[in-house]
């Protein structure tokens, strides 16, 4: 099993992970622009390194959680494919459109390297507690390979298919995720609007058939439900502008795919609108906003 892991990508999503996998025994050569999220990574016992070359020297897996698509590429075209050793298993657990994850993909096989797309679920705090969901695309071979390094940063670690199949899911649950909490934030505002007490709303709809995860784990009510970043002014937890990010990259696989979806065009679109009105820092149950006019 592969102990040397170099993780390129150390945000708010990659600090905690690398973090963990330190927990569980793995010696981990940390990069990052950011000095500020290099010493982090430092403190959590990671080597820390200025170069992505130095970070890539003599590992046996590469981690990496980026921005974007571009920035993937990028960082595997130059660098990675560059220094990676020989034989090197690659993970990109980055949250990109398929396309992207399935040239990479194809390009890391034709240079000799097992490699699964593998994007997460379940935000910050579940990044910083090892309970993260990965959905993860590749051959079978590539999936057991990487089973063992995503399991140390996560609770559920899930075969979704072949090569982008990962981005896939992903983007088809947050998709989902953009349209219930909408639906969610509306029934609470039109539930308030109608004099409604909203705790007593919760303690009818989370027990029937209008509850969700959006409601029960992640209700956009301050001081209704389980602890959210509502109970702390909309603060932290999974920002408006990655909802939309992943949003609007589903809308473009929508649109190759020819599937009709009119729930998830209709979320993206008032996500978009939420951003645009300076809220795109804010966690995006603060949707709510928007329904309470």
């Amino acid at each position: 099993m592969a102990k040397r892991i170099a993780f390129i990508g150390l945000g708010n999503m990659g600090g905690g992970m690398a973090a963990n996998l330190v927990a569980k025994g793995f010696k981990v050569e940390a990069f990052d622009l950011d000095a500020a999220a290099l010493e982090r990574a430092k403190l959590a016992g990671c080597t820390a390194h200025t170069s992505i070359n130095a970070a890539l020297q003599g590992v046996d897996a590469v981690v990496t959680m980026l921005p974007n698509g571009t920035i993937v590429h990028n960082v595997f075209d130059n660098d990675v494919f560059k220094w990676a050793p020989a034989g090197a298993l690659l993970i990109d657990c980055s949250t990109i459109d398929v396309a992207t994850a399935r040239d990479v993909i194809t390009q890391a096989t034709a240079k000799g390297h097992q490699m699964v797309d593998a994007p997460v679920s379940g935000g910050i705090a579940a990044a910083n507690a090892g309970t993260l969901t990965f959905m993860v695309g590749g051959t079978d071979a590539a999936f057991a390979a990487a089973q063992p390094i995503l399991a140390a940063m996560g609770s559920a670690v899930i075969h979704a298919g072949g090569e982008g199949a990962g981005q896939a899911a992903k983007i088809c649950n947050n998709m989902l995720l953009g349209a219930t909490m909408v639906a969610t934030s509306e029934a609470f505002a039109m539930a308030e609007k109608l004099g409604l007490d909203l705790q007593t709303f919760y303690n009818i709809s989370s027990k029937a058939s209008g509850q969700s995860w959006s409601m029960t784990s992640y209700c956009p009510v301050a001081g209704v439900g389980p602890k959210t970043p509502a109970d702390n002014d909309y603060q932290g937890g999974f920002a408006t502008a990655l909802m939309l990010k992943d949003l609007r990259l589903a809308m473009a696989a929508a649109t190759d795919a020819g599937a009709d979806v009119p729930m998830g065009r209709r979320a993206a679109e008032l996500y978009e609108a939420f951003a645009s009105a300076g809220n795109a820092g804010l966690d995006f149950s603060a949707i709510i906003k928007t329904m309470r006019g």
